[in-house]
């Protein structure tokens, strides 16, 4: 490619995850607003459903998120009833996340979510895994490399 064709909207792959993540989020949306909870909102489920509690550090690790980012919205989750937040008794710093029996439920509800967005994708069950595949090795590569240039 050459200069000229660098700053090309098109050819920008930052721009097409961008949109991509735009587009997938919209397909959501509508599920979730059955739920009453955010996109955001719903990656912090995730994470909970899976190890029952975290700190805000670990889920923001997990999410890629500051705690500046995921502290509202973790106070927003806690005014819906979906989870508690509570300081480690052993370490005053760290704030451990917990689900609620409503934040547990909501698990059941979610299932269907990408039970139902995922075949909008139109990529085969191999094509599927094999993007997810890139992307993951995409986000490591990226991390590595603002490691190196901080």
């Amino acid at each position: 490619m050459n200069r000229e064709e660098l700053l090309k909207l098109d050819n920008q792959l930052c721009f097409s995850i961008y949109a991509c993540s735009r587009e997938i989020t919209n397909l959501y949306r509508p599920f979730l607003n059955e739920l009453g909870i955010t996109y955001p909102q719903y990656l912090v489920l995730m994470v909970l459903w899976e190890q029952q509690t975290c700190t805000v550090k670990e889920i923001g690790d997990r999410l890629y998120l500051d705690s500046g980012t995921l502290t509202p919205m973790l106070k927003r989750m806690e005014d819906a009833g979906l989870l508690t937040r509570q300081r480690s008794k052993s370490d005053e710093r760290r704030v451990e996340i917990r689900l609620t029996e409503a934040g547990r439920e909501l698990k059941e509800k979610a299932v269907c979510i990408p039970e139902t967005c995922i075949p909008h994708f139109s990529l085969s069950k191999e094509q599927y895994e094999q993007l997810l595949l890139q992307m993951n090795r995409l986000i490591h590569n990226l991390q590595e490399a603002a490691g190196s240039i901080k």
